[in-house]
């Protein structure tokens, strides 16, 4: 089952400003992936997976 990249984080119990710090990118970054307005790039969805403690495959990004 495909989850949202704000469902993820939010069942992680993080923050949004939180995960940004974690990644060295701005909040407004974060916000734009949680929308769609952009993307990670594969290895940012690696590594919020690593965070987030979900499978790669299971996150829709």
């Amino acid at each position: 089952m495909k989850i949202t990249l704000k469902a993820a984080r939010v069942n992680a119990g993080f923050l949004q400003k939180e995960v940004a710090d974690k990644l060295g990118v701005s909040i407004h970054t974060i916000i734009n992936w949680e929308r769609g307005i952009t993307k990670p790039k594969k290895h940012i969805l690696m590594v919020l997976s690593s965070i987030y403690n979900v499978n790669v495959d299971d996150i829709k990004g």
